[in-house]
């Protein structure tokens, strides 16, 4: 029995004492007072009776008379006159007629009262004893009205009791809710905080919870900076804070290698000319100064376009990598107009800053990419300090020439449906975690892949449309084959209101379904719009899916802080995986990552595994299972 109905049934059973007796000595009490009433006047009734007959001739008839006048009164039950011998001389009896009064409270409450006795005088003689009884009827209905005012009193305080009882009780339970629910938060490995209560005793264990907690968020909070630590360390120019040359070329390699829209954007190259020459007039203090805000300016560039890369190459090379649809004429005017307070603040030497820009696809070669760009920044070099070259990369026919003709394409390619991929997500005893369901459209009678049309999904803003496909076709395929499925989710979806209601509304009418669906959100997406993700998890929570984030790793400081969203995974970013066998810093830091992700309760998947033995290495360092060009089975569409 909980808490609640036990300290309930207390207070009723206590309630129920309370007034139950109260009303036992009250209608005891009252009882008692009736029958010496009625017993006083019996004995006043025989004194008075006689009297007046002590007073009268003894002539029989005169006696009966008188007799049977006070019987008829009608307040009598026996009038009883015996001589000195205990011979009758007279006796007047009747039954007893109870009205106003139930007949089970007359049995309850049956009067023993002893009848009125006195003698009757002759003379100096003694004439007879006279005995008088009075009727009951008139003190049980005194007693039954009495105790009926007394029950309403007594329920009108137990409702006003059972009022404020419920008050107490409703203000108790409220903070032992939170209890409870923090409790199980933390057995969760949610490590929410919970209001201190005004009851002191409810208010110690709170604060011991919170305490607790605080204590715990506290430690996977440094845990997650230590990693972040690490993860720089490897990751980043210590010059300049962006990332360094392999880092840089690992994110270019798996971006292009992806099945998303990250697999088709545009790549920037920029150039601190004559570096050698400014070190020597400015300073090597200077010069390092100067390269750390050209890689400032650049990762700026990055973060406002969205999922931007800044790297350095090397030397004076810089890289800025941008994912997704971008127009290379504006792209390359904003850059310019960001490196030209770069290059003017400077006023000991001339800087130049040339730039060279060109657009890749998941055909295109890393390798390939890079030098057809070198070209055409060393082209850019010679023509001045600021100028800029559009690379050519390779001829490629596009599939359709217009907004319009891109537009009418894809709204009829989702009308017609997606096919979803097939790369399935494995743990370490090779049973499915999921498959990841990357979709296709068939566009010029073809499946294309996400790469090829998501751009022109961005610009055109179909994100919902299509997302809205996917996941109706996901729970269609779950439904028919049982499997769990895992869908990607926009950025532009999740912040969409009506996108999360028809989610929710698709959700709730197939939760058989929902229970095995997972369903991921780039990490970038929910650092900067956390609120717009919470309240996808918050709207999701009940049908049991299971929510994660995708390409972990540059945020990572910051997962600690949403470990009360009630993440199911995380999906570590290829470029943290990638060469593992050979890096025991990238061991150190995944370790760590799988620790942190299990001390929160949820999953550590790596993405981008490239083999088997790749794979091993990573459960031996703790990941819950892994996906990539190593695992995958390629599923194509008919």
């Amino acid at each position: 029995m909980s808490l609640i109905k036990q300290l309930w049934l207390t207070i009723v059973v206590l309630l129920l004492l309370a007034f139950g007796g109260s009303l036992f000595i009250g209608v005891t009490s009252s009882r008692h007072y009736m029958q010496q009433e009625v017993q006083i006047k019996n004995a006043d009734n025989a004194n008075a009776l006689a009297l007046t007959l002590s007073q009268l001739d003894k002539d029989p008839v005169t006696v009966g008379l008188l007799i049977a006048a006070q019987f008829d009164t009608g307040h009598y039950r026996l009038i009883e006159l015996r001589d000195p011998e205990g011979e009758v001389i007279d006796l007047r009896q009747g039954g007893e007629m109870v009205e106003g009064a139930p007949g089970w409270f007359v049995d309850l409450v049956r009067f023993d009262v002893p009848p009125g006795r006195a003698v009757v005088q002759d003379g100096w003689r003694q004439y007879g004893t006279l005995t008088v009884a009075t009727h009951h009827s008139f003190a049980y209905q005194s007693l039954w009205r009495s105790t009926l005012e007394l029950f309403g009193w007594f329920a009108l305080a137990g409702a006003i009791s059972l009022a404020l009882a419920a008050w107490i009780v409703r203000t108790i339970r409220r903070p032992l809710r939170a209890v409870v629910a923090q409790a199980r938060d933390i057995g969760n490995r949610r490590f929410t905080t919970s209001p201190e209560p005004r009851t002191r005793e409810l208010k110690e264990v709170v604060q011991a919870m919170n305490q607790l907690s605080g204590s715990v968020r506290d430690m996977l909070g440094r845990e997650s900076e230590r990693l972040d630590v690490l993860r720089q360390r490897l990751q980043h120019d210590t010059v300049t804070g962006v990332l360094n040359r392999e880092a840089f070329l690992g994110q270019l390699k798996v971006m292009m290698e992806s099945s998303g829209a990250r697999a088709s954007g545009s790549l920037a190259l920029v150039r601190l000319a004559r570096l050698g020459e400014v070190s020597e007039q400015l300073g090597h203090a200077d010069t390092d100064d100067l390269l750390r805000s050209l890689g400032q300016t650049l990762e700026q560039l990055g973060t406002l376009r969205g999922g931007g890369i800044a790297g350095r190459l090397g030397g004076g090379d810089f890289a800025l990598l941008l994912p997704g649809a971008v127009d290379l004429q504006a792209f390359g005017q904003e850059l310019t107009q960001r490196l030209q307070p770069l290059q003017q603040q400077e006023e000991r030497i001339k800087l130049g800053l040339p730039s060279a820009l060109i657009a890749y696809s998941q055909e295109d070669r890393p390798a390939s990419l890079l030098a057809s760009l070198d070209g055409a920044l060393a082209t850019a070099e010679n023509r001045g300090d600021l100028a800029q070259l559009i690379a050519e990369g390779p001829q490629r026919l596009p599939l359709f020439n217009s907004h319009a003709d891109w537009r009418k394409a894809l709204q009829e390619a989702l009308q017609a449906g997606v096919y979803l991929g097939r790369f399935p997500v494995l743990d370490a005893n090779g049973k499915l975690l999921h498959l990841e369901c990357p979709s296709r459209l068939r566009l010029k009678g073809e499946w294309r892949p996400a790469g090829v049309f998501m751009p022109w999904i961005s610009r055109l803003e179909l994100d919902t449309a299509l997302d809205m496909a996917v996941a109706r076709e996901t729970i269609k395929e779950i439904a028919r084959h049982g499997k769990p499925l895992g869908i990607n989710l926009s950025p532009a979806s999740v912040r969409n209101a009506r996108f999360v209601l028809d989610l929710r509304n698709l959700l709730q009418s197939q939760r058989d379904s929902a229970e095995k669906l997972w369903l991921e959100v780039p990490e970038s997406m929910v650092i900067h719009d956390l609120e717009s993700f919470r309240s996808l998890c918050r709207e999701l929570q009940p049908f049991g899916c299971k929510v994660g984030l995708e390409h972990v790793g540059r945020e990572f400081r910051r997962i600690s802080d949403l470990q009360d969203l009630g993440l199911s995974y995380l999906k570590i970013d290829a470029s943290l995986v990638k060469g593992v066998d050979r890096s025991p810093e990238q061991q150190t830091i995944l370790r760590g990552m799988a620790t942190l992700c299990h001390s929160i309760g949820i999953l550590a998947i790596a993405e981008g595994v490239d083999s088997l033995q790749e794979g091993e290495l990573l459960y031996e360092l703790g990941m819950d299972g892994v996906t990539g060009p190593g695992v995958r089975q390629h599923d194509k569409p008919a």
